[in-house]
């Protein structure tokens, strides 16, 4: 089968090879993956930032197909189910535990940058059915982490939401507290992209190149109140303003470092306004199950900026990496 490795922690180290099919073992399924996604998951490993692969491996976490195979001992799948395999496939529900870390896909296991992939049964989950292989490829970990930090806040009709950029992961998380019927204020660099998100709902927006103090502006726009939930996608620049923009009681949900991993910020607004600071590994299978059945529910269809061809992966990575010019998700065709 082809596939795509990566060769070393480096960016150029993308090369298409020649691999055997794998064969289910028990428990399993052989799926024939159609589409992939990229996370700034994929471009740590890819840049050593990322601690876990042995080289050369198959990257890239996330990806839909449809199962071509079942192992001994399946049952409630058939060949032909369009499925998508999730991240983490030993963590089914309950908290994290070391045992349920080990196994990451794109990581450890062989990811979606190939024909076919064998993973255990349990960890699949339907694709919804108006969703494309494309569409449900963006889904494992970007929607699953967005339905969290919803969830982990109680999001509802009286919530603000604030969402650091237009990502993957912020874009689901719009859909998703629009869908709880909350009010979303994001931001963004590019006048464009705020403009589209609010086509997507977005009740107000934040340009951080003209207005740099966002958490004020925050502030200003929810009358002092500030944010029940802000999704924390930064890191070292960003931290102090999303604390500073979380209301009391309000909770910051950590699932980025684009700018660093050291914040430096002052602990007493947090204990003041009772701020809860939430981290996140992306979730459970269980977490993409309620995730994707609220997608079918509400008719919700993912954001994809761009899709590449598996031979031009490289350029995939680098679009991404690039941080600037894409608006939701970035995938990949991985057979016709």
């Amino acid at each position: 089968m082809n596939v795509i490795e990566l060769a070393g922690p480096s960016l150029d180290a993308l090369r298409p090879a020649s691999r055997d099919v794998p064969r289910p073992g028990r428990g399993e399924v052989l799926v024939r993956l159609r589409a992939a996604s990229l996370n700034f998951l994929d471009v740590a490993v890819a840049t050593g930032a990322y601690p876990g692969p042995t080289f050369p491996m198959v990257p890239v976490a996330d990806g839909a197909g449809e199962v071509a195979e079942l192992g001994d001992g399946v049952e409630h799948w058939a060949v032909g189910d369009r499925v998508m395999p999730h991240f983490l496939p030993d963590w089914q529900d309950g908290s994290l535990t070391p045992s349920t870390l080990a196994a990451r896909r794109g990581v450890t296991r062989p990811g979606s940058l190939a024909e076919y992939v064998a993973v255990p049964a349990a960890s699949l989950v339907a694709i919804p059915d108006h969703l494309s292989f494309v569409e449900a490829a963006t889904l494992p970990v970007a929607a699953t982490t967005a339905w969290r930090a919803v969830r982990s806040a109680a999001i509802g009709p009286h919530s603000t939401v604030l969402l650091l950029g237009t990502g993957g992961v912020s874009i689901f998380a719009l859909q998703f507290a629009k869908a709880h019927g909350a009010r979303v204020i994001i931001t963004s660099s590019s006048d464009e992209k705020l403009a589209r998100a609010r086509t997507l709902g977005a009740d107000g927006t934040i340009n951080y190149r003209q207005t740099p103090d966002w958490a004020a502006e925050t502030l200003r726009l929810t009358a002092g109140r500030g944010a029940d939930l802000v999704l924390e996608t930064g890191g070292a620049e960003t931290f102090a303003q999303s604390v500073g923009a979380a209301g009391i009681g309000g909770t910051v949900f950590v699932i980025g470092f684009l700018t660093g991993t050291q914040p430096t910020i002052d602990v007493i607004p947090v204990m003041e306004r009772e701020i809860r600071i939430q981290g996140n590994h992306t979730g459970p299978v269980a977490a993409l199950r309620a995730a994707a059945a609220a997608m079918a529910a509400h008719r919700l269809v993912p954001v994809v900026d761009r899709v590449f061809e598996m031979s031009d992966a490289a350029a995939a990575y680098a679009h991404l990496a690039g941080g600037k010019s894409h608006f939701g998700k970035i995938a990949v065709n991985v057979g016709a």
